[in-house]
């Protein structure tokens, strides 16, 4: 039976980590173990975790000294997973109770490195508001950068895939999953689960929603030119990658042309019909 490894990189969200344990103690997918790593948190968080979790061996949680930010923390969380699967869950979202089990059903019935589902958005009560309406069946080869979004979360990859990238870039601030999203997807083949089995919590104190647009933009920036030079990628419809990165505004016209429709179309026929 697979085993699934949810890795939980934590910093100040104790208050919210409730929801996210209820979500993963009632899965109805019965082999799996929680990862969280705590990034020093300033708060009470570590103790609410600690109280919520007690004696539960499947949940163990380690502490980084000082705070070293997303990339180090989500990296630390890989180095400790046992699992045959790996998927990230942040400490203020939670899953749906059959979200492990289809995810490893996908992995049993096809040869793929990776698997994504739709997310529901929700409130600051956890509470549906509406399924995170850009997340498409993407067409995956060397080209294919996640630039504009087509998937995000929940998704779930093999730990061997993993172990053959360079892994998670313990620099990063932000667009952290984007740059192991795109590690993974060089690997192998993805399948996209057209229903939601995730739910993402929208609140002020959200890391994501405090990282500045322009700071996240200029992550990703660095993130995709970075992922052209991995795959040595120099020139794209016969503009020139650049050798060193410079600006956002010159990674980002390289590849203005998958926003547009036509691209989108001869994407969605090649999907569908397996080119």
């Amino acid at each position: 039976m697979i085993k699934f490894s949810i890795l939980v990189a934590h910093y100040n969200n104790g208050k919210y980590f409730r929801d996210c344990y209820n979500s993963l103690i009632t899965q109805t997918y019965q082999n799996w173990e929680v990862i969280i790593v705590d990034d020093a948190s300033t708060d009470n968080s570590v103790e609410i975790i600690e109280d919520i979790i007690k004696t539960d061996s499947r949940f163990r949680l380690y502490r980084n000294a000082t705070n070293q930010g997303c990339g180090y923390t989500k990296r630390e969380c890989m180095t400790y997973a046992e699992g045959d699967l790996c998927a990230y869950l942040d400490p203020d979202d939670a899953l749906y109770p059959d979200a492990l089990k289809k995810m490893a059903e996908e992995f049993a019935k096809n040869d793929i490195t990776a698997a994504y589902s739709q997310m529901m958005l929700c409130n600051e009560n956890l509470t549906p508001e509406k399924v995170f309406a850009s997340t498409k069946q993407i067409y995956n080869n060397r080209y294919f950068f996640n630039c504009p979004t087509q998937f995000a979360h929940f998704f779930t990859f093999k730990k061997e895939t993993y172990l053959k990238t360079s892994g998670i870039n313990p620099n990063l601030k932000s667009a952290v999953d984007q740059d192991l999203y795109l590690k993974i997807l060089e690997h192998g083949n993805v399948r996209y689960i057209k229903e939601p089995l995730y739910l993402y919590r929208l609140h002020s104190n959200g890391i994501s929603q405090q990282t500045s647009k322009q700071g996240a933009k200029e992550s990703f920036a660095r993130v995709i030119h970075d992922t052209m030079k991995r795959r040595g990628i120099t020139k794209i419809n016969n503009r020139m990658v650049p050798e060193e990165y410079t600006t956002p505004h010159e990674i980002y016209v390289l590849l203005n042309y998958q926003t547009q429709k036509l691209h989108r179309l001869i994407n969605k026929v090649k999907v569908t019909f397996n080119i």
